[in-house]
């Protein structure tokens, strides 16, 4: 076998050699192949995409640069349609057909959860993409999420803090029966019971669910002054919806918290002013000081907008290139591609990305988190370029990223300009 591997070897040099080129020459043109699955499709496509569009973009900038290790980068994906029973599928492909290199995370935690068994069994990192607490019970010691947050408390903090600044002391959670928004509201019903509030309601829905009028008139009942959301995004927009037109009553001082889709710009543009007065979180707003961010929307808005996809990108395109941003410096300063070294780096060290400086702790999540809570302010309807303003979402927390302070109650903020 040693016989054949060194006939192999120089067939390939010598072959390498006749082309004009050296053997490293030859390695330049085989490609180091980065696998994910991405929702493409269903309700988490619009976020998938604009992810994807991140990616690509990172991978042709690097390449531009000479690629990782003089080898030209290729994203292979496949659309795993934001479905959990897909996504196993998909990565088990990736790693025995197409023999991918590295691999990215899918797009959120619902896709995500279900890989993570798989990716620590093979032994290969994996980079995280917004996701949340996919690890708590797996374990695996080369999971890195580029996500903002870590623990629950950093989503329902500032949310609280701001419900309790105006008065709030009873409390109503609404969360959807998906994995991420259980983990959401299970690590939110201590944190808020650990600050005093008393929770009048508590309710979970099946993300089949269409009509939220009866879910909304029960926590108006309930008279719940701080209401606390954990959905994802076809769910978020029915909830807003319903709001709008039902109502929660005049002692609600806070609405918001966890609803993914409010930050995605097709969606925010549909709800315009029924936005009004909302708090919830976000990842990067206008405002914020992160100038590689706002560098970089100036190219992704163009292809996004020949793309027609999210034209504004500020959820998830940012911190979807700064995962290409921090693959790329732990393979140029470890000069490998093995996964363990590179885990190693990424552990280790601080990395420099467009979204800040990023650190990991020994479960793969920031051990800087800086998870932004934003409240909707003056919006009007179908208009997309309001929302480049830095009055339409005002910064309330954390405090160094403040631009404005909280509106309450409720029915106030939504009616203000």
């Amino acid at each position: 076998m040693d016989k054949i591997r060194r006939k192999l070897l120089g067939a390939t040099s010598a072959a390498a050699l006749v082309a004009g080129l050296s053997p490293a020459g030859a390695l330049a043109n085989n490609p180091v192949k980065i696998g994910f699955s991405m929702p493409l499709t269903g309700g988490l496509g619009g976020g998938g995409q604009a992810s994807l569009l991140a990616l690509k973009i990172w991978a042709e900038d690097v390449n531009a640069k000479g690629g990782l290790l003089g080898r030209k980068v290729e994203l292979v994906y496949f659309d795993d349609q934001g479905n959990p029973a897909n996504s196993p599928g998909i990565y088990t492909k990736l790693l025995d057909i197409d023999k991918v290199d590295l691999l990215f995370a899918p797009y959120a935690t619902v896709p995500t959860a279900p890989i993570m068994p798989l990716v620590k069994q093979r032994n290969k990192l994996l980079m995280g993409n917004f996701s949340f607490q996919v690890n708590d019970k797996t374990k695996h010691d080369m999971w890195f999420n580029n996500a903002p947050w870590n623990t629950a408390e950093d989503w329902s903090k500032g949310f609280l803090e701001a419900g309790r600044s105006a008065g709030g002391k009873t409390a109503a959670i609404l969360a959807e029966d998906l994995e991420f928004s259980q983990n959401l509201a299970n690590g939110a019903r201590p944190y808020f019971k650990a600050q005093g509030l008393n929770i009048v309601y508590d309710q979970n829905f099946p993300p089949s669910t269409k009509d939220f009028s009866s879910l909304v008139r029960a926590i108006r009942a309930s008279n719940a002054e701080v209401v606390f959301i954990a959905s994802y995004p076809a769910s978020s927009a029915a909830i807003v919806n319903s709001i709008a037109e039902i109502g929660l009553g005049p002692q609600v001082k806070i609405v918001g918290g966890g609803m993914v889709g409010l930050q995605f710009t097709p969606i925010a543009v549909n709800l315009g002013s029924k936005l009004n007065g909302i708090v919830n979180y976000h990842s990067y707003v206008p405002g914020m000081a992160l100038p590689g961010v706002e560098s970089y929307l100036q190219r992704y808005t163009v292809r996004a907008k020949a793309e027609k996809i999210d034209e504004l990108g500020y959820y998830l395109p940012p911190f979807s290139y700064a995962i290409g941003e921090m693959l790329e410096q732990a393979v140029n300063g470890t000069k490998s591609l093995d996964d363990r070294k590179l885990a190693d780096y990424l552990r280790k060290n601080e990395l420099k990305t467009i979204v800040g400086p990023v650190r990991y702790d020994a479960n793969g999540e920031r051990s800087n988190p800086r998870v932004i809570m934003a409240q909707f302010r003056g919006l009007k309807d179908k208009d997309q370029e309001q929302f480049r303003n830095r009055t339409a979402q005002v910064v309330l927390s954390p405090a160094g990223d403040k631009t404005g302070d909280f509106i309450a109650p409720y029915s106030k903020a939504a009616a203000a300009k």
